[in-house]
């Protein structure tokens, strides 16, 4: 590692710990030419991960968008940031376990309905009508029905 301070490449680690939940390991450093003391940050470099879209483009995966659409789902209604925020990174995880390089964007948009109907069922229902498309009333309805106890 070069020290930001005078460049040279000679260094020691004095501490290293687990930061960010255990996906970063955050190493305080000293340099042995100027002696001063920096913090580095070292992460697993990700794979890029690109959704397959209905008209088969391929783009990168990018969490906003997913966020947004459950943010829009879910506005005015009582579903906390958090849990919203929860969805997504149990997404990704998800995503990650399961898919190397590509996934379809229809098992992004089924993964978020499914947990958006066990959070709020109004959410999940707005969610849907712009995921599946609804054309009309019948559709609405169809879900709806799905929702209610048998």
């Amino acid at each position: 590692m070069r020290c930001p301070f005078c460049k040279k490449e000679n260094d020691k680690v004095i501490d290293s710990r687990a930061a960010n939940g255990g996906t970063v390991i955050r190493r305080r450093r000293e340099c042995e030419a100027c002696s001063r003391r920096y913090t580095t940050y070292e992460r697993i470099e990700e794979i890029p991960l690109y959704v397959i879209k209905k008209d088969l483009r391929r783009e990168p995966y990018e969490r906003h968008k997913s966020l947004a659409g459950i943010r829009k789902a879910c506005e005015k209604r009582a579903v906390p940031l958090a849990e919203q925020d929860k969805i997504i990174d149990d997404l990704e995880k998800v995503l990650r376990e399961k898919y190397e390089k590509e996934v379809s964007s229809r098992v992004i948009g089924e993964y978020i309905m499914q947990r958006l109907a066990k959070a709020d069922q109004i959410a999940y229902v707005r969610f849907a009508s712009v995921y599946r498309e609804f054309q009309d009333v019948s559709h609405f309805m169809k879900e709806i029905k799905a929702l209610l106890p048998k």
